[in-house]
């Protein structure tokens, strides 16, 4: 197979010439896989990618424009912040978020994406209304008071 292609013959026909020799001389037999079918995607251009992508845990995120990836940062920045303890952690998340929007809105590539800013103080609101209903919902509800009956004497020794 390392023999150099003859000066006028096309590159098909030689390479389907040496496939056909190898197959004569055996080369194919007893491969690894001989006789399976196909795996699902296979043919896909992609699959190698997707296969790559879940083999290693990872999201297809990293492959989308700058644009996309902040547009959906921003989308998801109140169930991002939802987990966090301190407002101190919120304001400084946001304030990232907002300076990558910012430096990209400054030198913007990729596909054009309205885009701007989020309001900090906004995402700080929406952040201690779900933790005052979090922390509401983890208190149990005070039972009702009921005053204690006595039962009568005769109750309460025969009964």
């Amino acid at each position: 197979m390392t023999e150099r292609k003859p000066p006028g013959m096309p590159f098909e026909s030689w390479i389907d010439k040496q496939v056909r020799e190898a197959a004569e001389r055996g080369e194919f037999d007893n491969l690894k896989g001989a006789g399976q079918p196909i795996p699902p995607g296979a043919t896909d251009e992609n699959s190698w990618l997707r296969s790559y992508l879940k083999r290693e845990g990872a999201t297809a995120d990293a492959l989308l424009p700058e644009a996309i990836i902040l547009r959906r940062e921003r989308e998801r920045i109140h169930d991002t912040v939802r987990d966090l303890h301190s407002e101190r952690e919120v304001r400084a998340l946001v304030t990232a978020l907002n300076e990558r929007i910012v430096d990209y809105l400054r030198m913007p590539t990729g596909p054009h994406v309205s885009l701007g800013p989020v309001k900090t103080d906004e995402v700080v609101a929406t952040w201690r209304t779900h933790r005052e209903k979090a922390r509401a919902a983890r208190t149990p509800a005070a039972a009702p008071h009921r005053p204690r009956v006595e039962r009568p004497w005769w109750r309460r020794l025969f009964g």
